[in-house]
């Protein structure tokens, strides 16, 4: 039997979804790869894996994209891993650098910026670059907010914005995929979710962060018809960048 491709982000957030995957009989019929965001839509793009949790300003560049799950890696609010950190306030922001790790926490810092906070900012990706702020996400950040003057959580700045939750990733497929093992599919990462408790077990405490509180209130994830409106709105806030 030829195994079903799947690449995950190898981040906190996405822990209880390895954890339902590799304690699920699944397992046997999976290939899994560890990736971080970007190289994970680059592989889901390319044909390289067949499912990848993908941030979801790439679906639209994913040939024949389906999101295969009822899960996600989300918030209703803030989600404390999502970050402009900035030395000034955010009406003063003149020069950004993004993070070269997602492309939709990029996306969505331009988005607030532009339509939210009504701010003319110039971008760059070059790492050495002086700039007033930067765009940071996943565990990089986890106990970093008081090592910056503003540290603004994109999660809760937009539901500020739109009243909605938001999604950052979803499982995507660019294949038709059997009912059968997104039934599956679906059983394993639930399965994850209600071990959570096991998976803090393995993980490194961080100073100046609540990992409980992380796994448990900060992210959401479910694919509600919320986020699923705010996943649309999101991309066609991208269009008019």
């Amino acid at each position: 039997m030829n195994k079903i491709k799947i690449s995950a982000v190898a981040y906190t957030n996405t822990k209880a979804f390895i954890y339902g995957l590799e304690h699920s009989k699944i397992i046997n019929k999976i290939d899994l790869s560890l990736d971080i965001p970007s190289d994970c839509a680059a592989k889901v793009i390319k044909g390289q894996v067949d499912i990848g949790l993908i941030p979801v300003a790439a679906i639209p560049l994913v040939p024949n994209a389906t999101i295969v799950a009822n899960y996600c890696i989300g918030s209703d609010g803030a989600v404390n891993s999502v970050f402009i950190f900035s030395s000034v306030p955010v009406n003063e922001i003149k020069t950004l650098k993004l993070d070269a790790h997602s492309n939709t926490s990029n996306n969505l810092a331009k988005v607030l910026l532009k339509f939210f906070w009504k701010v003319d900012v110039q971008f760059t990706t070059d790492l050495s670059a002086e700039t007033d702020a930067i765009v940071l996400i996943g565990d990089r950040t986890f106990g970093k907010k008081n090592e910056y003057n503003y540290a603004y959580d994109l999660g809760e700045q937009w539901k500020n914005f739109t009243d909605l939750p938001f999604i950052y990733a979803a499982w995507v497929a660019n294949k038709e995929i059997s009912k059968d093992f997104i039934e599956e599919f679906n059983m394993a990462l639930q399965f994850g979710l209600n071990h959570r408790k096991e998976v803090l077990k393995t993980l490194t405490p961080t100073e100046n962060f609540d990992l409980t509180d992380y796994l448990y209130h900060k992210l959401q994830f479910d694919v509600t018809e919320d986020g699923r409106k705010a996943m649309d709105l999101f991309l066609s806030y991208i269009g008019k960048l």
